[in-house]
């Protein structure tokens, strides 16, 4: 059996304003030939289908139509689709019974009651696999396996909550065929985008071990993380990453999907192979300047010397400026380098000199840095600029407030 893995699509994504449909749709004709050359019998998408949990009509219009058309190229192909935590499992759960005539399985929810809902079993062209289908659990999900005698554990309720469906799983593998574990989480020692992925904080407990995957597993296949990675220095673990860049701080990265065959020998021992495939950039993402700040006169020079004549798809371009730098003209001197320029202009990045009194201090001139941080690590910076509270750390009750909020609020929004 050949697989493709695949995770992290952020449909719908704006990037400053700017729409990326024609990237994602491009991403998509590559995609459906590689179905076609690679001759792929199970697709997996393993999570954050959608960047918002209340995508637009068109961003669930772009799946749908992905799936049409796959389905309509390969004719034997089967796609599994977990729900990520970008994603509201509502709303994903809503088009199973659409997304199921075209060979979809759909699991966006995990019900401590009913595992067995994400085990799934696919049988086409004559081959089989059995995979754990488990979606972002959220602590709502798990909260009665996550108790323990010192208070709620997420790690361990998630730990359980794969335990039960991988108990699943084995029961129905009497075949001995290929086991593929899905999931949505931050694995232990993964590398982590600066920018542009929601930390996935839970009562502390921002990373999970890769030991909830199980021993039998024969491929397991994540999403979440941006990058694309191994996990553990294990070959069958992987991270696929986003088939686009998502944030400024993704520009380098190597966009790919993961191509895992299985293969079966007399003694039915199996054997997994991955290979990466990588896919072409369609849109680039450029900072100006590359290294240090320079003088805004430089700066416009940069800005005026970049050719993009050649690219169908205008890139991307944010700037960065010293604040000294800024005087009462300098936007309209970037806007006049800018002038004829096929490139979507996504803002200036000011950056702040700072002593050498206060270089231990974060300093914050794009909000969009700010939006990005972890809470908790806000909540320890009020503490430490607070002329009362300095010095002092936050007291564990603190943090677990802060963490119900935090819970709270992402199951609203998943509503």
């Amino acid at each position: 059996m050949k697989v493709l893995h695949t995770s992290d699509w952020h449909l719908g994504q704006q990037f400053y304003e700017h729409d990326r449909r024609v990237e994602h749709q491009a991403f998509f004709t590559w995609l459906l030939a590689t179905l076609v050359e690679q001759q792929i019998d199970l697709l997996l998408v393993a999570g954050d289908i959608y960047h918002t949990a209340t995508p637009s009509a068109s961003a669930e219009n772009q799946l749908y139509q992905f799936i049409k058309d796959a389905k309509k190229a390969c004719p034997l192909l089967h796609v599994v689709i977990i729900a990520g935590n970008h994603d509201s499992a509502n709303r994903i759960l809503a088009a199973q019974p659409l997304l199921a005539q075209f060979d979809t399985h759909v699991v966006g929810r995990f019900d401590v009651a009913t595992p067995d809902e994400t085990v799934i079993t696919i049988n086409t062209n004559g081959k089989r696999a059995v995979i754990v289908a488990m979606p972002f659990l959220r602590a709502s999900d798990v909260s009665l396996l996550s108790q323990t005698e010192s208070g709620p554990s997420y790690a361990q309720g998630v730990a359980k909550a794969y335990e039960l469906a991988l108990e699943q799983a084995t029961n129905i593998n009497e075949q001995n065929s290929p086991l593929i574990v899905m999931g949505h989480l931050h694995a232990k020692g993964g590398d982590i985008s600066s920018d542009s992925e929601r930390n996935l904080v839970i009562g502390g407990e921002e990373s999970i071990s890769a030991n909830v995957f199980g021993k039998q597993a024969n491929y397991v296949a994540l999403g979440h993380l941006h990058k694309a990675q191994q996990v553990a220095k294990s070959d069958i673990i992987r991270y696929s990453g986003t088939p686009i860049p998502m944030s400024f701080s993704e520009r380098n990265y190597t966009h790919q999907v993961n191509v895992v065959e299985f293969i079966i020998d007399e003694k039915q021992h199996i054997s997994t192979t991955v290979n990466p495939l990588y896919i072409p950039r369609s849109a680039d993402v450029i900072i100006l300047p590359k290294g240090e700040c320079v003088p805004l006169s430089e700066l416009c020079e940069q800005i005026k010397a970049l050719d993009t004549a050649q690219n169908i798809i205008a890139p991307y371009l944010r700037v960065k400026l010293k604040s000294s730098d800024t005087d009462t003209t300098f936007r309209e001197q970037i806007e006049q380098a800018l002038e004829g320029k096929h490139i979507k202009f996504c803002g200036i990045e000011r950056v702040r000199e700072q002593s050498a009194q206060n270089d231990d201090n974060t300093v914050f001139e794009d909000l969009s840095e700010v939006e990005m941080l972890n809470p908790l690590n806000l909540l320890e910076q009020a503490f430490a600029n607070d002329k009362d509270m300095a010095g002092q750390s936050v007291p564990d009750e603190l943090k677990a407030l802060l963490s119900d909020v935090i819970n709270e609020l992402t199951e609203q929004e998943q509503l």
